[in-house]
């Protein structure tokens, strides 16, 4: 299986949404079947975090990287955009405990990742993808996240939230079988899509430690009499940037390419997204042992 990596370096300097730290990270080309990882360069030693799903310590609001007592937080814009556009094996340096947010969305790294090109690479080891033969789901309460058998990859997200300006939305993003026309849609139907975040919950989850970072620069923020920072960048926004962060959850298979499968969610979130990868890799894991 040819695999590919950056043909050069990309950098970007923003601050993180929960921490508040200004940032900088370092993407750089790697060998072929090493994955796409992060390196504490901040800490002593330089810790590696892989981006794989076993290495995931918290999904509250981000999905959060951790070995030992080193971590990293909010990769999920950036996973997803290295994942769709066909970056299979990435050094990600960073100097602090959060990838920036940049703008809310994978918009930059995707612009990025396409000035700098990519470069194919050798046969790396064979890295086999779940195959997704009966559905697998996570459920709590009205909110699920779920995998079917399907002839070709998608996912489907609905949200619905009891403010008028979002109310119920749904979509739906198939990336092709051919990865050029995939990158292009995901860079125009789903990288630009932002976060969003509830005005009448601001303050609490400010005292909660929670969103430091954040700003009418870099998240949408909707309250009852409408969006408090418009024009939004599609009508359905909010629930494109919930496909933005299932596929950057989802990557952390890190199987080089997405399993066959419908990908479903309503009302889920990055701990559920999480659960549902958890429950595909361990699915995959005791068909092989069998």
């Amino acid at each position: 299986m040819q695999q590919q990596t950056l043909a050069r370096e990309i950098i970007h300097t923003g601050v993180g949404l929960h921490s508040g730290l200004n940032t900088q990270v370092r993407i750089l080309p790697a060998e072929p079947g090493s994955g796409r990882y992060f390196v504490r360069v901040d800490l002593p030693e330089n810790p590696i975090i892989p981006a794989q799903v076993t290495a995931v310590n918290q999904t509250v609001l981000s999905t959060q990287l951790g070995r030992g007592e080193a971590s990293i937080r909010t990769v999920e814009h950036l996973l997803a955009a290295l994942a769709v556009m066909g970056v299979d094996n990435a050094r990600i340096e960073i100097d602090s405990c959060e990838v920036p947010l940049l703008d809310g969305s994978a918009q930059e790294w995707v612009k990025s990742i396409t000035q700098a090109g990519l470069l194919p690479q050798s046969m790396a080891p064979e890295t086999s993808v779940p195959a997704i033969e009966e559905p697998i789901w996570v459920r709590e309460g009205d909110t699920f996240v779920c995998a079917f058998p399907a002839l070709e990859t998608r996912f489907t997200y609905g949200i619905d939230f009891n403010l008028t300006a979002i109310g119920n939305q749904w979509h739906s993003w198939t990336p092709t079988t051919d990865p050029e026309i995939a990158r292009t849609s995901f860079a125009t139907e789903i990288a630009p899509a932002r976060t969003f975040g509830l005005l009448h919950q601001i303050e609490h989850l400010q005292q909660a430690g929670l969103i430091k970072g954040g700003s009418l620069e870099n998240a949408l923020v909707c309250g009852s009499q409408g969006w408090v920072n418009p024009p939004l960048r599609f009508a359905n926004e909010p629930v494109r940037h919930k496909i933005l962060d299932l596929v950057g959850d989802l990557s952390l298979l890190a199987t080089f390419t997405f399993p066959c499968a419908h990908f479903f969610a309503y009302k889920a979130s990055h701990n559920l997204h999480i659960q549902l990868a958890q429950k595909i890799l361990e699915r995959s894991q005791s068909v092989v042992r069998a």
